[in-house]
């Protein structure tokens, strides 16, 4: 199957043959599905506390991190180009001036282009558009009087003006304040200067993009944050970095062959938000947030997510403590039953894992070195928010190998939805990831894990896609916060859904959480 050409076009991308052999052996045998045992809900897999509990977890997480470096890590690889997927249909359909007030008012919901255009001066970019216009000699609002939509969207999405969509999320202007607007990267700064800032008085923010928007947003953060360096009264350590090509992955045919272009070259693509798991694991850090590009909030709303995500902070804190002295215990000899069975209630009660049954079997040697390998792992706090039908992964009770029982977080791919009983128990779920949370990959030595030692590699997908009218299939890494963290650590606390304020389309920025 592989020509000379192929593998000298495989190892030009970084990769490996070897590598590239078992992506075809997952396309042909596909990934087994999880074993989900519940969802995981409150009191029964997702922990949630008092205001007095939040109270003491934030003043804890307050004390001690002034003794750690803190790291927040922003994937933002994405384009903004889906923000804005219904107005560039409406433009493509160019309609005649007589016919574009008709059919813009056939589709009046929140998502559609006619509701844009109503109330297109409440979006923070309505100057920008405005001004560039003006620039050209023409009048917005004469403009949009005339009915020359497509007109103002040339000069929103275009390069003939802002070229919004072909550009990074980041970048896109998001909040509009009195006297100044901030881009979506701006309020992550702003965040980071609330809850992020290391002892030694830094703002570390690790953001991942598209190689293509590396030097635009350079120069956006050589404009900005000075500004923010002297509001917040901190200094920033920001650092960028790109999908590595080496974890892309091949494309192949509905027969499972290469999918070649015209001229016969391999096809590869991006190994989905699972590949960002070697940029993660290039941080150094006590503690690592997570959060997208797109789910931020103005300052208004900023203070109850402040407060969650101290909370998040305190309990990894509190409880990687605890984890830590047991794992000195261990390392050091102290194996006696009184022992074994404390850590077992802890692993069982905090860490939320439920031990297999064959546990009993086990001497204390055997007991122990089991314990010492569950205990020794990376460790995240997931924040969850209640279902109210967002699409993405939920968190679940599943069965591992060793029989033993986790927490995970599960997308609707990993599951045999033939399996009635799977089916149920995936639509049973009452809350949903919305990709916050707080990571530790630190070590009880201080060392720091090899992350990709705890990813599953039986946790892929296959989806089906189209190049060139063709259709191909494409194999997706395990998820970043699903597969590729199947085997740490991992406790759910319920988060308020005021914390969880995406923006998927553009006209998301209309909704009070965001004005």
């Amino acid at each position: 199957m592989f020509e000379n050409r192929d593998i000298d076009q495989i190892i030009a991308h970084g990769l490996e043959v070897s590598r590239i052999k078992k992506q075809l052996e997952d396309f042909k045998n596909g990934f087994p599905p999880l074993k989900l045992m519940g969802p995981a809900t409150l009191n029964d897999g997702i922990a949630t506390f008092s205001n007095l509990e939040k109270q003491k977890y934030v003043r804890f997480y307050d004390q001690k991190i002034t003794e750690l470096k803190i790291v927040k890590f922003v994937p933002a690889s994405g384009a903004a180009s889906r923000m804005f997927k219904s107005l560039q249909a409406f433009r493509n359909c160019n309609f005649a001036k007589d016919q574009v007030e008709q059919e813009l008012s056939k589709d009046q919901s929140f998502d559609s282009a006619f509701h844009f255009f109503k109330y297109i001066e409440k979006f923070a970019f309505y100057e920008d558009i405005k001004n560039i216009m003006h620039r050209d000699g023409i009048n917005i609002k004469e403009a949009l009087q005339n009915k020359e939509y497509n007109l103002v969207l040339d000069y929103m999405l275009t390069s003939k003006g802002l070229n919004y969509n072909d550009k990074p999320k980041a970048l896109i202007k998001f909040h509009r304040y009195p006297d100044f607007y901030r881009t979506a990267l701006g309020e992550h700064l702003a965040e980071g200067a609330l809850y992020a800032c290391s002892g030694d008085g830094k703002v570390r923010i690790h953001v991942t993009l598209s190689p293509e928007y590396i030097e635009e947003v350079k120069d956006l953060l050589k404009k900005v944050l000075p500004y923010y360096e002297k509001t917040f009264k901190v200094k920033y350590d920001i650092s960028l970095s790109i999908q590595d090509p080496s974890t892309d992955t091949i494309a192949v045919d509905k027969n499972n062959n290469f999918f070649r272009e015209k001229e016969g070259s391999l096809v590869f693509r991006p190994g989905g938000h699972g590949a960002l798991l070697s940029n993660l694991n290039k941080i150094k850090a006590d503690l690592i947030f997570i959060k997208n590009i797109d789910n931020v909030v103005p300052d208004s709303l900023k203070d109850i997510t402040i407060d969650y995500k101290k909370l998040l902070g305190g309990c990894l804190i509190d409880i990687q403590e605890q984890l830590f002295d047991y794992l000195d215990t261990l390392d050091y000899g102290d194996i006696s039953d009184q022992m074994m069975n404390e850590i077992s209630d802890f692993i069982e009660l905090k860490l939320m894992i439920k031990l297999p049954d064959s546990l009993k079997f086990y001497d204390l040697v055997e007991k122990a070195d089991y314990f010492f390998q569950l205990l020794n792992r990376p460790i995240r706090i997931c924040g969850m928010v209640k279902n109210e039908g967002e699409p993405g992964g939920g968190p679940f009770w599943v069965k591992n190998e060793d029989d033993s029982i986790s927490l995970q977080i599960v997308e609707s791919s990993q599951i045999d939805h033939h399996n009635e009983k799977q089916r149920n128990i995936f639509q049973a779920s009452t809350h949903f990831n919305p990709v916050d949370m707080l990571c530790s990959t630190i070590d009880f030595r201080g060392k720091k894990f090899n992350l990709h030692e705890f990813s599953d590699p039986k946790t892929g997908f296959i989806s089906l896609k189209s190049k060139d009218g063709q259709e191909l299939k494409a194999l997706e890494l395990p998820g970043l916060w699903n597969g590729a963290m199947a085997f740490w650590n991992t406790i759910f606390i319920e988060v308020p859904l005021i914390t969880f304020n995406p923006v998927k389309i553009v006209n998301d920025l209309l909704r009070k959480e965001h004005q």
